[in-house]
């Protein structure tokens, strides 16, 4: 089963953190994967200034990534997001940018390509 490595940046700026839900969808050309919760247990996920990878396996090879979905859902109040940008380690190793740069607010999802 192919292996990628996410790496999500948050924002430094004030309040730039979340305790919110955070889902990412990987969609290729071959596919698109299952929607899976960044969550590292007993870890503080998406803190100002912070860099955080996650490993995801998918069931099938995706082909080439084009596209990335996050989705910020609420744990305990709603709660404001800066997302810098994410990154993607491929199977094969190659690594791809979706850079954001922005606020992400209520329950949305968010929908970045290769940058």
């Amino acid at each position: 089963m192919p292996s990628y490595t996410v790496t999500v940046a948050t924002g430094s700026q004030w309040f730039a953190g979340t305790d919110d839900y955070v889902y990412l969808t990987l969609q290729g050309t071959a596919g698109c994967s299952e929607r899976h919760l960044l969550d590292k247990p007993f870890y503080n996920d998406f803190e100002r200034g912070a860099v955080d990878s996650y490993d995801m396996t998918v069931e099938e090879d995706l082909g080439e990534i084009q596209l990335i979905k996050i989705e910020k859902r609420k744990y305990w109040y709603q709660d404001d997001w800066y997302l810098k940008y994410i990154t993607v380690k491929t199977p094969v190793g190659d690594y791809l940018e979706f850079p954001c740069y922005r606020w992400i607010t209520d329950e949305k999802e968010i929908v970045l390509r290769d940058g």
